[in-house]
């Protein structure tokens, strides 16, 4: 009697710990909060689009010239901005044309360009999304 008691709770106990290690590794699984696979230069090389520098001026008549690399977030993506790069340059100049010389102050400035520009022609995209834009040259005039 004592042996099917005892056989009969480390059943009990074994099946409640599967249950719930398997719960466990679930919730961990779908929870969303992995962490993202960090790129490889390599591979971020591979999905960036150059834009060549373009001259422009300024709100406060004054002219800038700036290029940028634009990170996409895939192959299909890429593809489709390196089709996109006239709107693109033409979202460029339309950002531009609205800043001034001391927008360009620091650092803070050209990442607040960059933070713009990345949400806008995220609005275009179709076949994956811009993670990242960066000034790659920058010389006021």
């Amino acid at each position: 009697m004592k042996n099917k008691l005892l056989t009969i709770t480390l059943i009990m106990i074994s099946a409640i710990t599967l249950i719930g290690t398997t719960a466990f590794v679930v919730l961990l699984k779908f929870n969303g909060n992995e962490e993202e696979k960090v790129a490889t230069i390599d591979e971020i090389v591979e999905s960036t689009v150059e834009i060549p520098e373009i001259t422009t001026k300024l709100a406060s008549n004054e002219y800038i010239k700036i290029s940028f690399n634009i990170q996409t977030d895939s192959k299909d993506a890429k593809e489709e901005l390196e089709k996109r790069s006239f709107q693109v340059k033409n979202l460029i100049i339309k950002e531009l044309s609205e800043m001034n010389g001391e927008e360009f102050k620091g650092e803070k400035g050209i990442i607040a360009l960059e933070t713009r520009l990345k949400d806008r022609i995220n609005l275009l995209m179709h076949e994956g999304k811009i993670v990242n834009v960066y000034a790659t040259s920058f010389l006021p005039q």
